[in-house]
């Protein structure tokens, strides 16, 4: 059976006691793609350092919405030139985070940050992976709201693959009204571990309305554990874990799930072609 992990931070410090084992273990488990998203430049590097030395990982690369300290025309120019790496296959991970930012003027500059780096991922005609996190975890609120506002109008100036294939709403906490509208973007849907925690019915209640064509499995490692690793580090080989549950809700198979969100992330992210 073979699997995707389309987003885990192998970057991260708390991989650096054993990261080469991290990834043995994901392989041996059967993943056969990690993609490894970037938060700033610096994570961006790291980023596509570990897709340089393991043949299974890729890259995405840019400036997510609470790392904008970051940002600057000199930072996002490494983060452009990474990109023309052959395994950076996103620009990711970008977005809008009203849970930690609060400040209107910050807020602001968010959005802005998301425009620019959309206008380059359409520029480098790379599909974009996209943070979004509400004030106070609501399902739905004014981060929904903005998003939407930015992506549909980007997404109207797209063409060929990229209007198509244009990305995917990471780790999806949102009513289904706001996933069919993202559906109606083309975009896939990414899902983690909270799928499979005990309170989750709501959320297992939308995943059962997503057609499985556009379904993405992710771990978000090292956060996010799924049942029954809950409560420890999280890492790529739990993905199984959200496998099977996403196979659960939509009544298949493990193996048929695991067919079926492999081949979508290959359209999605083309993995170095």
């Amino acid at each position: 059976m073979q699997l995707t992990d389309t987003h885990c931070h192998l970057d991260y410090n708390k991989f650096d006691p054993d990261r080469a084992e991290v990834i043995q273990r994901a392989n041996e488990s059967g993943l056969i793609r990690l993609l490894v998203p970037g938060l700033h430049h610096k994570s961006s590097k790291e980023a596509v350092q570990l897709a340089e030395q393991n043949p299974s990982v890729y890259a995405a690369v840019g400036f997510h919405p609470t790392d904008l300290d970051e940002f600057s025309e000199s930072a996002f120019q490494q983060v452009k030139q990474l990109a023309t790496h052959p395994k950076v296959v996103a620009i990711g991970e970008i977005g809008i985070d009203y849970y930690w930012v609060k400040e209107p003027e910050k807020r602001a500059f968010q959005r802005e940050a998301l425009k620019e780096q959309l206008h380059f991922a359409k520029k480098v005609n790379k599909p974009v992976v996209i943070h979004m996190r509400e004030e106070d975890d609501a399902w739905f609120g004014q981060a929904s709201v903005d998003l939407l506002d930015i992506l549909t109008e980007w997404q109207s100036g797209l063409s060929g693959n990229l209007a198509e294939q244009p990305g995917v709403l990471h780790s999806f906490n949102g009513t289904l009204e706001t996933a069919q509208k993202g559906l109606a973007l083309n975009f896939y849907i990414g899902i983690t571990g909270p799928v499979t925690y005990k309170n989750a019915e709501q959320k297992r209640e939308i995943i059962r309305q997503l057609p499985l064509e556009k379904i993405l499995i992710e771990t978000d490692s090292p956060f996010l554990a799924p049942v029954p690793r809950r409560g420890n580090r999280n890492e790529p080989a739990f993905v199984r874990h959200i496998a099977d549950k996403i196979a659960e809700i939509h009544s298949k198979s493990p193996a048929e799930i695991a067919v079926i969100t492999t081949a979508n992330a290959e359209r999605l992210f083309a993995w170095g072609d």
